[in-house]
């Protein structure tokens, strides 16, 4: 697939089919996503990868504050990917001192930029997504006995796209780019 075509043609996908994804299927899309750049190449990104459909329901249950869409969405795909990041480390020096003004937002950019990059390389593998971000972060942290030190930064459902819905409308370029 030619990138023009990845970044157009990739959509939040909410109905799967029910094929599975396999963990060979997630390590070659993890495999690329390791080259999605990071403060300093810090590379405090993580991926945590719920293929077992008990935990990914247990998770879709209790963790997603009651909100019934993001119940559905977790329990109709094939897998979960829980984003999370380091505390930290981006945005600052190694003696802890923040390097910008912006001190832990930076932490939120890289995972940004790492959920994109998920996002577009299991579109171009041919897998749908949908970026997740009302969740309960303790419960989750608790549930996958995460470190106090890690953040989680979104949930992504990951499955076969029962369909590719239409692109939303975009703004128009000049409402969107100011040259000078």
């Amino acid at each position: 697939m030619e990138f023009t075509e990845v970044v157009t043609g990739r959509r939040s996908i909410r109905q799967y089919t029910e094929q599975s994804v396999t963990e060979q299927e997630i390590e070659e899309i993890l495999t690329l996503c390791r080259y999605a750049p990071t403060w300093k190449n810090s590379q405090t990104v993580r991926y945590h990868v719920i293929l077992n459909a008990e935990l990914k329901n247990k998770i879709a249950e209790e963790c997603t504050m009651q909100f019934s869409k993001n119940k559905q969405n977790i329990q109709n795909a094939a897998g979960l990917v829980i984003l999370t990041t380091k505390d930290n480390i981006s945005g600052y020096e190694k003696d802890g001192t923040a390097t910008t003004s912006k001190g832990s937002h930076w932490q939120s950019f890289d995972a940004g930029i790492a959920c994109q990059t998920f996002c577009l390389t299991a579109y171009d593998k041919g897998f749908g997504t949908l970026i997740m971000g009302i969740y309960d972060e303790s419960k989750v942290k608790e549930m996958l006995s995460l470190t106090e030190n890690e953040s989680v930064s979104a949930l992504i459902a990951i499955g076969h796209a029962e369909q590719n819905p239409q692109a939303p409308e975009r703004k128009p370029l000049q409402d969107v780019m100011k040259l000078y």
